[in-house]
């Protein structure tokens, strides 16, 4: 439960803190970019009572900012984003699927696991997102066979073009927060220091 009186995202920038999924150093990442911090939430299904929480955020924008009826299917992008898509799945009532990087040398030689029929309207899901080169792949995989994204979802922008990127391929970005939202409640309330901040915000486009 969120603590009285908290401000919305405080409750997640504490999370973060308290499981230890922010990290400063140099780190590359899924995209082939450096970064100075990394954000691990791939250790978020470790922590049930967080894990249960974060879902919840995710299910808050999935209601309110994209709507129910905008999605028949919620598919995940391996393999961070997995665990996120289907409890969320789970949790709306809707199945679940998810976007191979690449399509299997075997059997039907699929690219999406699951069923899909052509026309479903499809949520994309996955943990954070930098570039989005990996999101559009996940697109792309839907698309080819039949569904229609429009909308996808993230814990986290890391606000490095991923939102632009989907944009030009016809996909809004939703995210719970922005990294810059989470550096400035951070050195708010005194978890990072000036310089921590600076090197966060020195990784936004």
């Amino acid at each position: 439960m969120k603590p009285r009186g908290e401000k919305p995202g405080v409750e997640l920038c504490n999370i973060l803190i308290r499981i230890g999924a922010l990290k400063f150093g140099l780190f590359t990442l899924t995209s082939g970019k450096l970064s100075p911090y990394y954000i691990d939430l791939r250790i978020v299904p470790s922590f049930p009572d967080v894990f249960k929480r974060i879902i919840g955020f995710y299910e808050e924008v999935a209601r309110k900012a994209i709507g129910l009826k905008s999605f028949t299917r919620v598919s995940g992008i391996p393999t961070a984003g997995i665990p996120f898509a289907s409890v969320l799945a789970f949790n709306l009532g809707k199945p679940f699927l998810y976007a191979r990087k690449e399509a299997k040398t075997h059997g039907r030689e699929k690219r999406v696991e699951g069923l899909l029929h052509p026309g479903d309207k499809v949520l994309i899901v996955d943990d954070l997102i930098t570039t989005g080169k990996s999101t559009i792949q996940a697109i792309e995989a839907v698309r080819a066979e039949g569904g229609v994204v429009k909308d996808a979802l993230v814990l986290i922008d890391r606000q490095e073009l991923g939102e632009q990127n989907l944009k030009k391929v016809g996909v809004k970005l939703h995210s719970y927060m922005k990294i810059s939202k989470v550096a400035k409640i951070l050195m708010d309330i005194g978890t990072i220091d000036e310089n921590q901040y600076r090197e966060i915000l020195k990784q936004v486009a």
